[in-house]
């Protein structure tokens, strides 16, 4: 740590998910903390959005003030992040640098992952689990997604919301070769009459 009572930032871990409550244990002592965070459409639970880096929160201080001991008792760290024993300070220009990037994805509609035309996908809609691909990328996630899917034996062109898709797990720009996964009672009835909404043949 800072030998010279320079105030200096520090890079802290907490506890599995545990970086809300730590940021707020730590604003209780008066300590300045710098928590990233981006508004997403999928939040962490009870928030209203999440951490740009999980297990981590930038920490603010000088030696002659709270000491590492101290802070590390905190409730939801875990303690620092250190290098052959010593605890590093992070430049005011990083801090500076992450803080400006992170107001201009937050003003730009958050972060939420687009989807790239081409990108294989997985429709997880309540019982629904199907492959698709990817035609067109969303341009919000209040959008839905032009997706290529197989429905009754052919390749169709079908609309998802976005928040019913997951990428697929592999990797693959392809669907898989042999017999396409099946979702229906037979002769093309959907369960409980849902389903892709067909927008044309392929």
């Amino acid at each position: 740590m800072d030998r010279n009572g320079i105030t200096s930032w520090y890079l802290a871990r907490t506890k599995p998910l545990c970086e809300y409550k730590a940021a707020a244990a730590l604003e209780s002592e008066g300590v300045d903390l710098f928590f990233p965070r981006v508004n997403t459409p999928r939040p962490r639970r009870g928030h209203e959005d999440t951490p740009l880096f999980p297990g981590y929160l930038f920490v603010r201080f000088n030696s002659t003030g709270i000491g590492l001991t101290a802070i590390s008792r905190i409730s939801g760290l875990a303690g620092w992040v250190e290098f052959d024993g010593e605890v590093p300070s992070v430049p005011d220009t990083i801090i500076s640098e992450l803080s400006r990037t992170i107001d201009n994805v937050n003003r730009n509609g958050g972060s939420w992952r687009r989807f790239p035309s081409g990108e294989m996908v997985r429709i997880t809609s309540g019982w629904m689990n199907h492959l698709a691909k990817v035609i067109e990328q969303p341009q919000s996630p209040e959008s839905k997604v032009s997706v290529l899917l197989h429905f009754m034996g052919k390749l169709v062109r079908a609309s998802v919301p976005w928040k019913d898709l997951e990428p697929a797990s592999g990797g693959s720009d392809e669907f898989p070769q042999g017999r396409p996964l099946r979702r229906t009672r037979g002769k093309g009835r959907w369960i409980n009459g849902h389903g892709p909404r067909v927008l044309d043949a392929g």
